[in-house]
C-alpha cells in the first residue's frame, strides 16, 4: 500500500473546467491538521444539473431560513477529495478502516460548511459517501454517483472494476476518497465561507 506522502499531495495542479469558479485548493477543518481536502467550487454543467434535480428535486427552493431574498443564488457543487493512506480498489480490514477515517473527516467538514451555509439563510447539503443519499434534505431517495460528478467537474478519469466504477486522480490514482456538497447561495459567500478554512501545509 502506498504511503501518505504530504509533498505528493502539495504538488497537486489544479483540474479547472469550464465550470469552475474557484479551482482545487487542500483545506484542513483545524489548523495543522493532517487531514487535508482537496476542495473547488463549481456551477452545475447540463448534464449535473439534471443529476442534480434527480436527487434533490425542489429542496433547495423550498428552504427559507431567516426570509434571504438574495436574488444572485446559483447551484454551486464543492466537490472535495481526500488523499487516501491505501488504494481503496483493495480489500481488508485495513482498508476498511481507512475509508472510515475519510469518511469521518468528509462528514465532519460537510456538516461544518452546510450549518454555515444554512446559518446565513442559504439551502445547502453534503452526501453521504456510504449511501450515495443526500444527508440533509428529506425524502430523497435517489442515489448520487460521486464518480460521474467528478468526471463531469474536474475531468477527472475513471475504470470500470466489475460492476464498480472507479475514480482515478491525476496524482493519487485510486487512492482518493470523492465526496461532494451542494449548496443553493452567491458564489461570493460560498467562497467566503471555504476562504475561512485553513491551508493545508505539510
Amino acid at each position: 500500500a502506498e504511503l501518505i506522502k504530504p509533498f505528493h499531495i502539495k504538488k497537486t495542479m489544479a483540474s479547472v473546467t469550464s465550470s469552475t469558479l474557484v479551482p482545487q485548493t487542500l483545506v484542513c477543518q483545524t489548523p495543522g491538521s493532517q487531514d487535508a481536502l482537496e476542495c473547488s467550487i463549481h456551477t452545475l454543467p447540463k448534464p449535473l444539473l439534471r443529476e442534480f434535480s434527480h436527487v434533490f428535486g425542489s429542496n433547495y427552493l423550498t428552504f427559507d431560513n431567516n426570509n434571504n431574498a438574495s436574488t444572485n443564488k446559483e447551484i454551486l457543487a464543492i466537490p472535495t477529495n481526500q488523499y487516501a493512506k491505501e488504494d481503496l480498489v483493495g480489500v481488508g480490514d485495513h482498508i476498511e478502516q481507512e475509508k472510515d477515517r475519510l469518511l469521518n473527516v468528509f462528514i465532519e467538514f460537510g456538516k461544518d460548511l452546510c450549518t454555515k451555509l444554512r446559518d446565513k439563510g442559504y439551502w445547502a447539503d453534503y452526501i453521504d459517501p456510504c449511501s450515495g443519499l443526500p444527508m440533509l434534505s428529506l425524502h430523497c431517495n435517489k442515489v448520487y454517483s460521486e464518480v460521474d460528478g467528478m468526471e463531469c467537474l474536474l475531468n477527472y478519469k475513471a475504470y470500470n472494476a466489475g460492476f464498480c466504477k472507479i475514480l482515478t486522480h491525476p496524482k493519487w490514482g485510486s487512492s482518493v476518497y470523492p465526496a461532494t456538497i451542494f449548496a443553493h447561495a452567491p458564489p461570493s459567500i460560498v467562497k467566503e465561507l471555504m476562504d475561512q478554512y485553513p491551508r493545508f501545509t505539510a
